[in-house]
């Protein structure tokens, strides 16, 4: 005869919680703490039937979504020019 192990609401939904905040897989959640990924996945999946997400952004999460994207843009931007700055920095140092 098998032996399950029992688990506490409390555990379930910490161990629910970081894979859901995280967005990491449930495999790999499931192996960091020693579990079954087909048990984590069923409670991952009980969670999400029971805590539907709005797929619908409001006018505020919108315009903060579209200010990020731009953020986000002239950060990359950034980044590559202060790349190829460096980049010929070290080609005048080394060379």
């Amino acid at each position: 005869m098998g032996m399950y192990r029992k688990f506490t609401p409390e555990y379930r939904e910490e161990a629910v919680k970081m894979v859901i905040e995280s967005g990491r897989p449930i495999a790999a959640v499931a192996r960091d703490l020693g579990l079954n990924e087909g048990t984590l996945g069923n409670w991952v999946t009980k969670y999400r039937d029971e805590h539907p997400a709005s797929e619908e952004l409001d006018i505020a999460e919108r315009a903060r979504l579209k200010e990020l994207e731009k953020e986000n843009r002239e950060l990359r931007m950034e980044r590559d020019f202060l790349k190829k700055g460096v980049s010929r920095t070290l080609k005048v140092v080394g060379g």
